[in-house]
């Protein structure tokens, strides 16, 4: 990247979780398609996810977003998302904040759109009234009632979920889900995330489950059927009820018999705001979640990457 190169930026938050989206002087991925985009940026191109995303410029809980040409000719861009340490298979709040940073650019309207993600085509309908609603990837769950051995909380059950990134879902355990136990939860979470990466539970891939939820009771000032914290990879925790996260508890709720088809849930995160959900059916087992949430743009800038700085690529770079 040359001294005089500049890669406009847009920001976005949605429900209070950051979504930073490059929207022009990025580097060009040698073909199109989301796969060939990620591959292109985790071996040719990571430096503009650094850059982006840590310190000075970033911080852990801030998402980026790469738009490129997409595969499937009906959709109006695709789209990498990535996160402090590594690259995501789908992100809801990234999703409605990138329709979002579309409308404020005037490249799109109110109606629906298709986007192309590196795990499937997501639908998203941008309303009227601003809000956005997403049809996610087909999410399932994959294993119920997982046990790992915790050695500072003992045995914690979970379940396993897809949803465009793996969720292991935890109910009723660890400290209480509110915001004033943001610390005491992160450090629960990572040493459930720890203990799962020690055993043999993975995603039906193969994958590592890289991302933790912790549900609970809504806190007394929350109007929500439940309120979770999420611990995402890189140990930042979702400041949003987290759109997969959400997903992965609708097709838990499916699995379950707890929500029927169509029925309404709404999910708030750690800071109270909330995301409202429901589901469809997609065979016998999995389900297509449809989320709907609001995100604002809070600036616009140019990343510049000057020769002499010695964190032009961030700190942690």
């Amino acid at each position: 990247m040359s001294k005089q190169s500049q890669i406009q930026l847009i920001d976005s938050h949605t429900a209070g979780e950051p979504t930073r989206v490059v929207v022009s002087g990025g580097p060009t991925p040698p073909t199109k398609g989301t796969v060939a985009a990620r591959d292109f940026l985790k071996k040719e191109a990571d430096w503009l996810r650094t850059s982006m995303l840590h310190e000075p410029r970033g911080f852990e809980a801030m998402v980026g977003a790469f738009l490129c040409e997409p595969d499937d000719e009906r959709c109006i861009t695709g789209v990498v998302f990535f996160n402090n340490t590594g690259y995501l298979g789908m992100c809801i709040h990234g999703t409605i904040g990138v329709i979002e940073t579309l409308a404020y650019q005037k490249k799109i309207s109110a109606g629906t759109h298709l986007l192309e993600t590196p795990v499937g085509t997501v639908s998203a309908t941008l309303h009227q009234n601003g809000k956005v609603t997403v049809n996610n990837v087909p999410s399932f769950r994959h294993q119920k009632d997982v046990t790992v051995s915790v050695p500072t909380h003992g045995e914690i059950k979970g379940d396993i979920a897809w949803a465009g990134n793996w969720f292991f879902l935890i109910q009723g355990q660890g400290p209480e889900v509110c915001r004033a136990n943001i610390d005491e939860l992160t450090d629960f979470a990572c040493a459930v995330r720890e203990a799962l990466d020690e055993s043999e539970h993975r995603g039906s891939d193969g994958s590592l489950v890289d991302h933790i939820e912790i549900f609970g009771e809504p806190e007394a000032r929350v109007e929500a059927n439940s309120q979770n914290f999420v611990l995402c990879p890189g140990k930042a925790y979702d400041r949003s009820p987290c759109g997969t996260g959400f997903s992965a508890k609708l097709a838990c709720l499916a699995a379950d018999g707890k929500l029927s088809e169509g029925e309404d849930w709404v999910q708030a995160g750690i800071l109270g705001a909330s995301f409202s959900g429901r589901f469809e059916r997609n065979g016998e087992e999995g389900i297509i979640p449809i989320v709907t949430g609001e995100a604002f743009i809070t600036g616009e800038t140019h990343l510049l990457c000057l020769p002499d700085d010695p964190y032009r690529f961030g700190s942690g770079g």
